[in-house]
């Protein structure tokens, strides 16, 4: 099976998780990256008018990506890996599934928090990643070992 782990990170714990995410499922590594990268100052989730904030106030909000050459097509299986921001997936993750075609694919979300759950998020997965079979997505702190994934890979 061709497996794909895409993801966006802001701050680098969602990277680390899935590089070694990666590593444990043989998997292919693709970053999703914003045409305008986020700053320090979008990221201030307490300040009502920066970047993350307003974009996450806006559901049909939809954040250029820098490109569209994540190795999908080829994926049978996709790990789609992202902090939660709002109690959901970023809006970066909402352009991200609109740019491809996830026709009978298996999407698996992970994702970083502090604390939060997925929410709403796993719903609106579903919905924006058309055709494909998105299994229930799971939180992992940022510095979770290979062995831990492997075994949660073994139990989808």
């Amino acid at each position: 099976m061709k497996i794909l782990v895409a993801y966006f990170s802001a701050s680098g714990n969602t990277a680390r998780l899935a590089k070694t995410l990666a590593a444990a499922a043989g998997a292919a590594l693709y970053e999703i990256r914003p045409a305008v990268p986020y700053e320090r100052r979008d990221l201030n989730w307490m300040n009502k008018k920066s970047r993350t904030t307003l974009e996450m106030q806006d559901k049909a909000c939809r954040p250029a990506l820098a490109d569209t050459d994540a190795p999908a097509a080829d994926a049978e299986r996709i790990y789609l890996g992202f902090p939660i921001w709002w109690y959901r997936e970023p809006s970066i993750i909402d352009s991200f599934l609109e740019a491809y075609d996830f026709s009978g694919k298996t999407i698996v979300p992970f994702f970083t928090s502090g604390g939060s759950q997925l929410g709403e998020g796993q719903e609106r997965i579903e919905e924006l990643a058309r055709g494909a079979k998105v299994l229930p997505g799971r939180r992992f702190g940022a510095r979770t070992g290979e062995a831990e994934l492997k075994a949660w890979i073994e139990s989808l």
